[in-house]
């Protein structure tokens, strides 16, 4: 969310730089709403500095031996009216607010102009796309010979986009989510949390899934609660300092969580229906970071750094891009995707985002931060996937696949597993 005087403010340029996202900011509305807003509220102060007035008079004419009559039908006038003016307030603090929350975040200059990820800016590669002599296969055929997958099953129980993963399956998951937060707490610093999956509507709105992404969310509730379930650990983790004041010297703080995530996938439908790559239902590590936002770039390149790790001790050949205005996050300001390179696709795909989001999500949840000298302000939050386990998992099986239709695992992943190649249906070695 946004300081709607910032907004307002020519130097932002925000009309400019919200139109390469394909947002067409009403300056005119959100002026009309901010003055209606500052008008009405200044009149309650006024009828309530008054209200004091009378009440003063009351009381010193009484004292007097006065006629109070006029003054107290006054002061009766003065509480109706302020009562009106409170409403009128609240309403006016409503709409202004309601508007806020669907205006998407300012994206960073350095983005590519473009709306999609084809005109996604390339940063890096590492590592060479395996070559192989056999034609590759891709997860679904891999994992179903294998005995790793089962989607006939997963769509009989749960519909499309539900998976099972069986025996060795099952077990290279829970090895990779282990994998992951040891990484992230034993070499990168993290700080391991467990989270609820359902969330309520606050959360949602902090992040910004709420109120723009209602579609893509699976929402649920008992009797008169209503909950939501997280499509990302960065809900959860956000949100722990949601309506707090940090001290600004504890920054930055960096938080890590294995959580399940639930999107409708909303508008996809036809789009990635083979496999794991889009799934209703999936697991996986969530970064997050609480920094200074003048140390929020570099924030955001430590955040990415870490993500890399995971990919390169996993030994998956990938790429670094920045994303086009126009095709990131409603609340980020510039998002790197991490792309892994995909045998059976025959081309990069995205496997982890990581995101700084300023001082966006820091508004719209009430998180704020003060010094030891007093100075109040907000923090930036960054966010990163640091791995999804689904599409890892593709990723592993692709990459690493054999002539003799076996999947070798990395070295890294060995302890976790206790086995270095899936050689069979149900089989290691």
């Amino acid at each position: 969310m946004h300081d709607p005087r910032v907004l307002l403010d020519p130097a932002t340029e925000a009309v400019r730089r919200l139109s390469r996202r394909g947002y067409a900011l009403d300056l005119a509305a959100l002026e009309k709403l901010l003055a209606g807003r500052n008008s009405v509220t200044r009149r309650a102060d006024e009828a309530r500095a008054e209200a004091r007035q009378s009440a003063a008079a009351v009381r010193q004419t009484a004292r007097a031996g006065g006629d109070t009559s006029a003054l107290r039908e006054r002061a009766r006038e003065l509480k109706a009216g302020i009562q009106e003016l409170e409403t009128a307030a609240r309403q006016a603090g409503a709409d202004l607010h309601n508007f806020l929350l669907e205006v998407p975040n300012l994206p960073d200059e350095r983005l590519p102009d473009g709306d999609s990820d084809a005109f996604a800016a390339e940063i890096r590669t590492w590592g060479t796309p395996p070559a192989f002599d056999f034609t590759p296969a891709d997860h679904v055929e891999l994992g179903e010979r294998l005995g790793l997958l089962d989607f006939a099953r997963g769509t009989r129980l749960a519909g499309p986009r539900f998976a099972v993963l069986r025996g060795l399956g099952a077990r290279l998951e829970r090895a990779l989510a282990s994998f992951l937060l040891q990484l992230h707490t034993d070499r990168h610093g993290y700080t391991e949390f467990s989270v609820p999956a359902l969330v309520s509507r606050a959360a949602m709105t902090g992040t910004g899934q709420l109120p723009k992404f209602a579609q893509d969310l699976f929402r649920t509730g008992v009797a008169d609660r209503e909950l939501y379930l997280i499509p990302t650990g960065e809900v959860p983790l956000t949100n722990l300092h949601a309506g707090e004041t940090l001290p600004a010297e504890s920054l930055p703080l960096a938080y890590t969580a294995h959580t399940p995530c639930f999107r409708s996938e909303a508008g996809s439908y036809g789009r990635d229906t083979r496999g794991l790559i889009r799934m209703h239902q999936f697991s996986k590590v969530e970064l997050v970071r609480f920094a200074d936002p003048e140390k929020a770039d570099e924030e955001l390149e430590t955040m990415l750094g870490h993500a890399e790790a995971c990919l390169r001790e996993l030994g998956l050949a990938h790429r670094v891009v920045r994303l086009a205005a126009g095709d990131t996050g409603f609340a980020a300001e510039h998002t790197y995707d991490l792309e892994v390179w995909l045998p059976g696709q025959q081309q990069y795909r995205e496997i982890s985002s990581v995101s700084n989001c300023g001082t966006f999500q820091a508004r719209r949840a009430g998180i704020r931060t003060k010094s030891r000298d007093g100075r109040r302000g907000m923090p930036a939050t960054l966010n990163g996937s640091g791995l999804p386990i689904g599409r890892t998992i593709v990723a592993l099986l692709e990459q690493h696949q054999q002539a003799d239709g076996s999947v070798r695992m990395p070295e890294a992943l060995v302890p976790h597993l206790g086995f270095r190649t899936i050689t069979a249906a149900g089989a290691a070695s």
